[in-house]
């Protein structure tokens, strides 16, 4: 198989194919969901939650996602990797350029960055630098002390009408691919309509461009799932089965199904 590129995954959006995306920690299982025929990797700073056992993402910081982004990188040989840049690690637009090195520099195709439009200029700086960023709104996990919890977002109209606009100036600043967390899949359609990058969704409806789970959600590792996971281990009788399960369950829209949406 060919690496997938950023262009690969614009093609898939402009031609309709769904694009299956997973988070990945390791070596290990960043090669058996290469096997499984997935198409892009997401070393989360969820790792702070599923691996370090935290109760949010926050005590994360850039060298372990760069030891991870490395690992996940080693068992690779096909998937387009995105790294995220964990809690007030680009609160400005030089400190940004400095750790989204870190993480290119460890294996990563793209950078995921958590905000709104504050988040423009740094984009622009990332962007004219080489560096492809990946916009996350709507539910940021990072924010979830001013959120007051974690939320759906865009419920009202109001907000719905600013997630939409922000998604527009994100793009037009240079945002590359967009992610919508935890809202309706009513809203994220309009925003998936609105840009022309691919919007990845996750508890966000059915007509997001692609779908990301946190693995050991999709594996029924962890006892509190939110509404939108499905375990994907249910039936199978090996993870690999189960990764392929979850990708083919993307690709035909059969993933995710109504029970799993947020409507509004």
């Amino acid at each position: 198989m060919q690496q997938i590129t950023l262009n690969t995954l614009k093609k898939m959006k402009k031609d309709g194919e769904k694009i299956a995306v997973l988070t990945c920690y390791d070596s290990t299982f960043s090669k058996i969901s290469n096997q499984a025929g997935i198409d892009a990797l997401l070393v989360g700073d969820t790792l702070g939650m599923v691996l370090q056992g935290n109760d949010s993402t926050l005590p994360v910081m850039i060298e372990h996602m760069a030891y991870h982004t490395a690992c996940v990188k080693k068992g690779n040989n096909q998937a387009f990797i995105i790294s995220d840049l964990p809690f007030m690690t680009y609160s400005f637009p030089e400190q940004a350029l400095k750790n989204a090195g870190v993480l290119m520099q460890a294996g990563a195709h793209m950078v995921k960055l958590e905000g709104d439009i504050w988040l423009c200029e740094t984009i622009t700086r990332l962007t004219e630098n080489g560096v492809p960023v990946c916009a996350h709104i709507g539910l940021t996990p990072q924010a979830v002390n001013v959120l007051g919890g974690f939320k759906v977002q865009g419920r009202t109209e109001e907000q719905a009408k600013q997630l939409l606009e922000s998604a527009k100036k994100l793009e037009e600043s240079g945002a590359a691919m967009l992610l919508l967390e935890c809202v309706p899949s009513n809203l994220a359609e309009k925003i998936t309509k609105a840009v022309d990058i691919p919007v990845i969704g996750i508890g966000a409806g059915a007509e997001t461009d692609a779908q990301v789970l946190v693995l050991h959600d999709m594996l029924g590792l962890n006892e509190k799932t939110a509404k939108f996971v499905r375990n994907f281990m249910e039936g199978q009788s090996s993870v690999q089965d189960a990764i392929k399960a979850y990708v083919l369950a993307v690709k035909d829209g059969s993933f995710p199904s109504e029970k799993n949406q947020y409507i509004y």
